[in-house]
This record gives structure tokens, sequence and C-alpha cells, in this order.
């Protein structure tokens, strides 16, 4: 009786779910462009409210709301701020959906392992480790999840930034300055490479609102925190400060970056052999054994043993 109820639950809350993320993200804005007269393109796009502020679910105000309850200390709510701006995450309500989330994940988690603790084990001692452990993976399993996120980002801005800087270097070269080649390039990425796109974009926005143009790559630099866009920012703003050619030091970059890239194929198909052993020997050694030798073996135990019996007695 007890897994039908647990094969119940599970399937009740995976088809809510799946209903609220189909509402969500396709039926709400479906809806939303069909009352505006456009088309809906690629479904994904955020809706907005009538005062131009995105429209938050219901979860999102609930887990913001019991994020600002908690009593964070402004060191931690900067390192938090620092990673989810890392992410792509830049709103003003970030950092307490954060801590809202790892503590609503912490309390579903540990009424799980409450719930069900009696089904997995017997072990008083283990009931008590599984709640515990539920409620450490509920409370840290967020921050290990953001932090895959900001790599995965820097990875695609890494892998994104030659192509962003030979068009670069076709726009400066046409006669463009800095600022509109990096306002071009944002707008011919963002089909392509959306990250790097929104990152131009916003150092635009930013000298546009008055800053200085090294304090904006800056910004972008420190935003990000990925080292391949700091070594670019050191570079744009040396050639700016001494009046070298944009265009020659953004090639010569671009290169720089092609050549580690391809050094890193070659380092990281190096490791394959070595990374192979341990697979090969776990998992396909015992499997040609058991080919090769199990006819033999079979034969051994069939016919060796009881004429061995045969000579004891």
């Amino acid at each position: 009786m007890i897994p039908i109820l647990i094969a119940v639950v599970l399937f009740s809350f995976l088809m809510i779910a799946i209903s609220v993320y189909g509402y969500r993200r396709y039926a709400k804005p479906g809806r939303f462009y069909d009352q505006l007269g456009t088309p809906v393109a690629g479904g994904g796009s955020e809706v907005l409210a009538l005062d131009g502020a995105p429209e938050e679910s219901v979860l999102i105000k609930i887990t913001r709301q019991i994020g600002e309850k908690l009593p964070v200390s402004p060191q931690d709510a900067s390192l938090a701020r620092r990673y989810l701006s890392a992410a792509g995450y830049r709103s003003d309500g970030a950092v307490r959906v954060y801590y809202g989330v790892k503590v609503v994940l912490c309390i579903v988690l540990v009424l799980l392992a409450l719930l069900f603790r009696d089904v997995v084990t017997a072990n008083p001692i283990l009931r008590i480790v599984l709640v515990i452990a539920a409620g450490l993976v509920g409370y840290f399993g967020p921050t290990f999840m953001l932090e895959h996120l900001v790599s995965k980002r820097q990875e695609r801005l890494r892998m994104a930034l030659p192509d962003a800087l030979d068009l670069m270097v076709v726009c400066v070269e046409a006669g463009l300055g800095l600022d509109q080649a990096m306002r071009s390039v944002s707008q011919e990425l963002r089909m392509t490479h959306k990250e790097i796109s929104d990152e131009l974009s916003l150092v635009n926005l930013e000298m546009r609102a008055g800053k200085r143009r090294a304090e904006a790559l800056k910004n972008l630099a420190d935003r990000t925190g990925e080292p391949e866009l700091r070594k670019l920012v050191a570079i744009l703003i040396q050639a700016d400060r001494f009046g070298t050619s944009i265009a020659e030091s953004l090639r010569t970059h671009s290169d720089f970056m092609r050549v580690r890239r391809r050094q890193e194929a070659e380092e990281r198909a190096g490791k394959v052999g070595v990374k192979l052993v341990f697979p090969i020997f776990f998992f396909i050694m015992p499997s040609m054994l058991v080919v090769a030798a199990g006819p033999g073996l079979l034969q051994v135990f069939k016919y060796l043993f009881p004429m061995m019996r045969s000579f004891q007695m």
C-alpha cells in the first residue's frame, strides 16, 4: 500500500509541476500576445505587467517574502548578489528570492525525509541522519546549483568571445568608434550568443547613462567574473589610454583566444586515455573476462572438480 501511495504522490506532484510550468511558460504568454495582436516568438519571452515590470509568479512572491524575513549579513548578501549577477540574475529581489528558495527547499526536503524515512530504513540512527542530510541538501543545494550556472554562463561567454571580437574588428575597421562597434556587435549576436550580447548592451547603457568607458568596462569584468573578459577589458582600457590601434589589439587577442581554445581541446584529448583506464578496468574488462574465460571455467567446474574428488576418494 505504501509504494502505491508514494507513486501516486510523485505522479500528482509531477503533473502539477508540468501543468504550472506549461501555463506560465506557454499558455499565459500566448494569450497575452494574442491580445496585443502580435505572434508568439519562441514562447519564452518575458511577460510584462501593465506597469512595465516583469510579472512575478505566486511561488516567486512567496520565496521573496520568506527571504526578506531572514537575517542575512551584508557580506553574505553582497557575495550572493555577485554570484547571482554572474549567473545572469540581476533583479532587485534576486538575493531575497535566492535565500527564500534555500529555506523553502530545506523545509520541503526535511518534511519529505520525515514522511518517508520509515519506508527507506528501519535503523533509528539512519533515520536521524537522513533528516539531517535532507536539510543540508535543501539549504546548500541552491548554492552548488548557482555555482554550476555561473560556470556554465562563463563558459558560454568565453566561447562566444572570439566571434564577438572578430565582428568588433570589422566594425572598427569600417570606421565605427568603440562604443558604436560594441552596440552593433550586441545587436548582431543577439540570436547566436545571447549572453555576450546582453553584457555588451549593458555596457552601452551604462555609458549612455553617463559613466566613463573605463568604468563601464570594469563593471563588465566584475559583473561576469570571466578571466578572458578581464583580459579584454584591460586591453581596451590600455588601448584607449595610450592611443594604440584598437583593431590590431582586438585581432591579436582574438587570435590568441582561438589558439588557446585549440590547445585546451588538445589537452582534453590527451587526457582521454588516462580517464578511460578506470571505466575499462571496472566495466569493460570484467565483461571481456566473462566472455573469454566463462566457457573454460564452466568446463573446469563440470569435469575437473569431479575428477579431483574421485582421486581423493
